[in-house]
């Protein structure tokens, strides 16, 4: 995610916390621009952990795989 969106994400949150609050198109572009940022986090811990390998007492290297 480029730095601006989540500079905007963060001056959103700053001015919903003012007594000003936020506007309903503000809201919508909070919850489009949180969205984005979450879809991106999960798939950037998803790629790391697909690149996760456990290396046991004897150095046998058995790659992470996803509970059923």
């Amino acid at each position: 995610m480029k730095q601006q969106h989540i500079d905007r994400i963060n001056e959103l949150a700053r001015k919903a916390k003012t007594d000003e609050g936020l506007t309903p198109e503000e809201h919508a572009e909070r919850a489009e621009l949180r969205k984005a940022y979450i879809a991106e986090f999960r798939q950037s811990l998803q790629t790391q952990l697909d690149n996760t390998y456990i290396v046991d007492h004897k150095g046998n290297k058995t790659k992470l795989e996803k509970k059923h």
